[in-house]
């Protein structure tokens, strides 16, 4: 499951991929989508920016500088 940590706003939601970072409206993304099941995000879905990621045994963190923590 995943949990962003500090709330986003609707304001927020430009829709990026959150593996590729390209614009979610462009079509789908089956190749993300697939391997989004085993990797954790790698942009910001909201703007777009490259995330920190951290990789744990019990799961994974990726922060954006503009948005907070995602945990997974």
């Amino acid at each position: 499951m995943t949990e962003l940590v500090e709330p986003v706003t609707a304001a927020d939601r430009a829709g990026w991929c959150d593996r590729c970072g390209e614009a979610t409206p462009t079509g789908a993304h089956p190749a993300c989508a697939a391997a989004r099941v085993l990797e954790p995000p790698r942009y910001c879905a909201h703007c777009r920016r490259r995330m920190k990621v951290q990789v744990l045994p019990v799961g994974w963190s990726a922060t954006c500088v503009e948005h907070g923590e995602i945990r997974g």
